[in-house]
């Protein structure tokens, strides 16, 4: 059946309840017990607001969840700052050293939400002391720590995740579902750009620090777009890409261009700037394929351009059509609302950490539908190939080693 028609959710898992967290809650529906895990996390600002408003949100509205959350401990550098994070996320303490994390016997989920340069060390650490983890993007500053990250981390035998929330759309899955499917026919195109205009300013923020953050808008923006290009279409071979610095002084780049080519054949475009006058947070895509085109627009997240080529005699079908990805057998729907009551992108951290919990709880695969390290790796290469490939002038091959 095509997925179009009916794109089946994620089905539903039968508990092991092979957990190690600390203890369990009564169901209050007499549905037996869901045990808890205690999570402790790394960050406080933009992603930890968003990964606590995840764990708060899915524990109640994911019910009964995977494992409930006990927010045990945040940890950040400025007591005063991290202080209120503790108070204002519902963290039952916090520390101002991640190393107090990794040693707490009541963490069992290690969440990276902090800068760059702090991704590497910390995570590693978490792992090799027997605590999952999830770990924001870029999983390293460059592919040579990510490439080491992984695989000290996969080395440990935790589950682990890259925080690449992108995949967990809706629509994003259902369009992911309707490729596996056959819908698309041959994929021939992938195109995709992430806009944002803040990158003119002349504040001082790590992000634009090469030690801090290792690269720009690269690492910034077109990582996402390398992870779903990726995610949805496959392996990309080949690369010829330019970055820019407009502001005088910087350090990372600003901008990247990048025509690439897949291993399946299709070839693509990747664009990523923070100097795109007007726009605050553009993702878009678009897929073509010999049956069909597919396309998304962050800014319209419940939605899902589709135009598939007519199967009987007759005029082919003109143009896409609106589809609203809020059915409810659509993908992430069985959390939700009724059909048309849209939800929005904190929600994608939702899916995503309920995906994590629910692969600790089965010792289930996190792969394919969540990105795992080696993803967070995998797209890492592509980034650096685009940058060598800037400053050489040539195009440059992807080399992945694992």
């Amino acid at each position: 059946m095509s997925a179009f028609q009916r794109p089946p959710g994620d089905p539903p898992q039968t508990p092991t309840w092979a957990s190690s967290a600390p203890h369990t809650q009564g169901d209050p529906r007499g549905g037996g017990e869901v045990a808890s895990i205690g999570v402790g996390m790394l960050g406080y600002a933009f992603m930890g607001k968003a990964h606590a408003n995840a764990y708060k949100t899915l524990a109640y509205m994911t019910w009964p969840p995977p494992l409930t959350p006990e927010l045990v401990a945040i940890a950040g550098r400025n007591e005063t700052a991290v202080a209120e994070a503790a108070r204002r996320y519902g963290f039952a303490k916090y520390v101002t050293d991640w190393r107090e994390l990794v040693s707490d016997p009541g963490v069992t989920l290690f969440d990276n939400s902090g800068p760059n340069d702090l991704h590497a060390e910390p995570t590693i650490a978490a792992a090799e002391a027997g605590k999952h983890v999830i770990c924001e993007k870029p999983l390293g500053r460059d592919a040579a720590e990510s490439y080491e990250t992984w695989q000290r981390v996969e080395a440990a035998g935790v589950k682990h995740m890259c925080a690449f929330n992108y995949r967990f759309v809706p629509a994003v899955r259902l369009a992911r579902q309707m490729i596996e499917s056959g819908d698309l026919g041959e994929i021939r195109h992938f195109r995709a750009s992430y806009l944002q205009d803040w990158g003119a300013t002349t504040e001082e923020v790590w992000r634009f620090e090469k030690a801090a953050a290792g690269s720009g808008a690269l690492g910034d923006l077109a990582a996402h777009v390398v992870d779903l290009a990726r995610y949805l279409v496959g392996e990309i071979d080949t690369v010829s890409g330019v970055a820019a610095t407009f502001q005088p002084g910087r350090e990372v780049d600003d901008a990247v261009e990048a025509a690439v080519v897949f291993e399946g054949g299709a070839v693509g475009t990747i664009e990523a700037t923070r100097f795109a006058t007007g726009r605050k947070n553009a993702l878009r895509w678009e897929i073509n394929g010999s049956k069909g085109s597919i396309a998304f627009d962050l800014e319209r997240l419940n939605e899902l351009q589709v135009h598939l080529e007519a199967t009987t005699p007759g005029p082919a079908a003109q143009g896409f059509r609106t589809v609203l990805v809020t059915e409810a057998d659509h993908p992430f729907w069985e959390f939700w609302w009724p059909p048309g009551h849209i939800i929005g992108w904190e929600h994608t951290f939702v899916h995503e950490i309920h995906h994590l919990l629910a692969a600790i709880r089965d010792d289930s695969d996190v792969a394919p539908y969540g990105a795992t390290l080696r993803d967070g790796y995998r797209a890492a290469e592509v980034c650096d190939a685009i940058l060598r490939s800037s400053e050489s002038g040539a195009r440059e091959t992807v080399g992945y080693r694992g």
